[in-house]
């Protein structure tokens, strides 16, 4: 009796065909030694199953006989897995015993087919379709290599899978593992008379040593041309973060670029160090020579170990407020905020300069803002100081800088933050994250019994809302600050009374 559909896919076939058309299986011969049954009637036997039986017990009901058992008993598995896969570009219209035919052996090879991953497609899609369509398994891990295969196969056995570093709530699970920080050696001060020559070919003779830090060294520098020392330079590794400075400094701090600035906003003055000289010296360090700035507000501060009076914090306030909102203009952020890095001309005491741009960050290259995603370095800067932002690994932003420059005013003018005694970054994160919606309770908790600065209050309650990539208003900001001076008899333009 010639076959009118294939016993294993359904495709109609013609009268004189011995191979299926479309999955290239053998059609079995007549066999005189015993009946057959045909396609056909095994679609009659399907029609009066229950409508509730499941595509297993059809195919028992199927089994007549140990010679039809012969004659459509599957073939092997790896088979059996090609031809389940080429049935997804049919219909089930077209082929409506590609569902309901399982071979002998279905539960004997469904129990093997489930303790392999990678096979359990063909078999569920012959028993459940809608259920493995949207099954998160569906997606076969076989093109998953190294640790992400790893992380595909305890996906799939159930077991939670949760990155070091990455956030629960990162956007990027693909991409959680943070950078690893470069391991930068200290650097070994050099000594006093020292020469170094810059890329112009002008050179630089190191005569007192300023500051030495583990990552840089800040000397008093004179020029070999010069009789009295108006520059200092700052070394740092060839390879470190001194080179991110050097290209912040190339590209958005040019001395033209804060001329024009300044004119255009008629401004008298803006604290942005300009860069006069760079190189490298022994093939192992990498300077910058900027003009002499005065001294860094921590070290007046460690001098008359005192705390800032609320005039003369909001003074600073205003000033770094002028230099952030040309940073951000010209789509840098500064992401490192601290008194280290704030530098007062004392002959001029209206001069405040923001400096150290090792951790700059162009947070909107090309206009575009970067979108937030955590899993970045996470914690760089000063622990102390930094945004939540930082602490959770996604890139600074404008409300980064200044969430930052908050904490700072109120450390220094009461000495007091509720992570301050804290030396895991962690711990120091988890503070922050628990007052970042609570200014109130942060500035009762520094000033004690003191009254709280409305100014203080008003600020930070403003840069604590800011969305991560909301433009502040930095003139809003400013009059704020500067009515409150005004109240207090002072201005911006006095000389800081430090």
């Amino acid at each position: 009796m010639a076959f009118h559909f294939c016993p294993q896919c359904g495709t109609k076939l013609l009268p004189d065909f011995k191979f299926c058309p479309s999955c290239g299986e053998k059609l079995p011969c007549a066999n005189p030694d015993g009946p057959i049954t045909s396609s056909v009637e095994l679609f009659t036997t399907k029609e009066h199953t229950s409508p509730t039986s499941s595509p297993i017990s059809e195919a028992k009901t199927v089994r007549a006989s140990p010679s039809q058992s012969m004659v459509y008993s599957r073939p092997p598995l790896r088979k059996t897995t090609r031809n389940s896969l080429r049935l997804d570009n049919l219909s089930i219209k077209d082929a409506p015993s590609a569902v309901t035919f399982a071979s002998d052996n279905a539960t004997e090879e469904k129990s093997m087919v489930q303790a392999t991953p990678p096979k359990m497609l063909s078999a569920t899609f012959k028993t459940d379709i809608q259920g493995d369509l949207s099954s998160p398994s569906s997606k076969s891990p076989r093109n998953v290599k190294g640790k992400g295969k790893r992380k595909a196969e305890e996906a799939v056995e159930g077991m939670p899978f949760s990155s070091p570093i990455l956030s629960p709530h990162s956007k990027s699970p693909g991409k959680g593992k943070g950078k690893k920080t470069k391991c930068i050696p200290a650097l070994e001060p050099l000594q006093e008379g020292t020469e170094v020559t810059d890329t112009n070919g002008k050179k630089w003779k190191l005569v007192k040593l300023l500051s030495n830090a583990t990552t840089e060294l800040i000397y008093e520098v004179l020029s070999t041309n010069a009789k009295e020392s108006y520059y200092i330079i700052k070394l740092g590794a060839k390879d470190g973060k001194i080179f991110n400075e050097q290209n912040f400094l190339q590209r958005a701090a040019k001395p033209a670029s804060i001329e024009k600035w300044i004119k255009q906003h008629k401004m008298g003055f803006i604290g942005l160090p300009q860069c006069i000289g760079f190189g490298l010296h022994a093939d192992s360090y990498r300077f910058l020579v900027f003009q002499n700035m005065g001294q860094s507000l921590q070290s007046l501060m460690s001098k008359q170990n005192r705390l800032l009076s609320e005039v003369t914090v909001l003074q600073l306030v205003c000033h770094i407020l002028d230099v952030l909102l040309y940073l951000h203009s010209n789509e840098y952020v500064h992401a490192d905020i601290n008194a280290e890095n704030i530098y007062i001309n004392q002959e001029r005491a209206s001069q405040v300069y923001l400096v150290g741009y090792s951790h700059a960050f162009r947070y909107c290259p090309s206009g575009h803002h970067v979108e937030y995603r955590e899993g970045r370095t996470p914690h760089e800067g000063a622990v102390e100081s930094i945004s939540l932002d930082c602490h959770n690994g996604a890139a600074p932003s404008r409300r980064s800088d200044l969430q930052s420059l908050g904490y700072c005013m109120v450390y220094w003018h009461t000495g007091v933050l509720p992570w301050v005694t804290l030396t895991s970054p962690e711990q120091i994160a988890a503070e922050k994250n628990k007052y970042i919606k609570d200014v109130p309770g942060l500035l009762h908790y520094c000033y004690g019994k003191k009254k709280v600065s409305g100014a203080f209050q008003a600020f930070l309650s403003a840069v604590m809302s800011l969305e991560y990539s909301e433009q502040p208003d930095y003139t809003a900001l400013k009059c704020g600050l500067s009515e409150a001076l005004k109240q207090m008899g002072g201005s911006v333009e006095q000389p800081l009374c430090i």
